[in-house]
């Protein structure tokens, strides 16, 4: 499978058979947003997105999380893993839902790679009312209910998505509480917040562990793609 780049002419824009995927580190939506896989996004995203742009965004976002420094990925390989078939060009299914998280800003190009958001933002208004009556009422209710009460409510909230971030970025427990409290964070809640991250890291690991046939395609997918060499 072949994709064009963006940035220039598609008659003389070379060719691509490999995907750069890099991670969109935005510190706003990342704090207030939505892990792919998480049932927010299954539950409102969806319909707004589609199917197939939701699936390449958890796949992405899996991808991610085993290696947060980016990855090559075999687009035909990917393509086909996702149901999306081996025709290729700009109007073809996977190029279709590569161009459309750009349309709804969950990825951006960046010169050869493509910046990925790693979580996803609330739905914005204009978003909610595409949704189903039933639906809108849901997103409301909830909303409200999670909504933090106190001022300790939300530093809770905001330092266990900061101790989570550091644990996907290889560092451990103790260096999370310490992060946390050069952040100004009180020494008992920086202790709470890297535990709780802790706790939430091993889950998302047995979850992963728990798709094995997805694991498997994921590797096959990346061991397609030999690894870039950077000077």
């Amino acid at each position: 499978m072949t994709m064009m780049r963006p940035e220039t002419d598609a008659l003389t824009q070379p060719r691509l058979s490999s995907l750069r995927i890099e991670a969109w580190l935005d510190p706003v939506v990342d704090e207030v947003g939505y892990d792919p896989r998480s049932s927010y996004v299954e539950t409102y995203w969806l319909p707004v997105l589609g199917p197939s742009t939701t699936w390449l965004l958890r796949r992405l976002a899996a991808h991610l999380d085993a290696r947060p420094g980016g990855v090559d990925l075999d687009m035909e390989e990917l393509a086909r893993a996702l149901g999306l078939g081996e025709r290729s060009g700009p109007n073809a299914p996977f190029a279709r839902t590569v161009k459309r998280c750009v349309d709804f800003q969950m990825a951006e190009w960046r010169g050869e790679s493509l910046a990925v958001r790693r979580h996803l933002p609330p739905l914005a208004l204009r978003h909610l009312r595409r949704l189903p009556d039933s639906l809108q009422k849901r997103h409301a209710r909830e909303t409200e209910a999670a909504r933090p009460s106190t001022l300790t409510d939300r530093l809770r909230l905001h330092g266990r998505r900061l101790a989570l971030s550091l644990l996907d970025y290889g560092e451990d427990r103790a260096a999370a509480e310490q992060q946390l409290m050069r952040w100004a964070f009180h020494p008992a809640l920086a202790s709470e917040c890297a535990a709780w991250a802790v706790l939430e890291h091993s889950r998302r690991k047995v979850s992963q562990a728990t798709h094995p046939a997805a694991a498997q395609a994921d590797a096959r997918i990346e061991t397609r793609v030999a690894p870039r060499t950077r000077t």
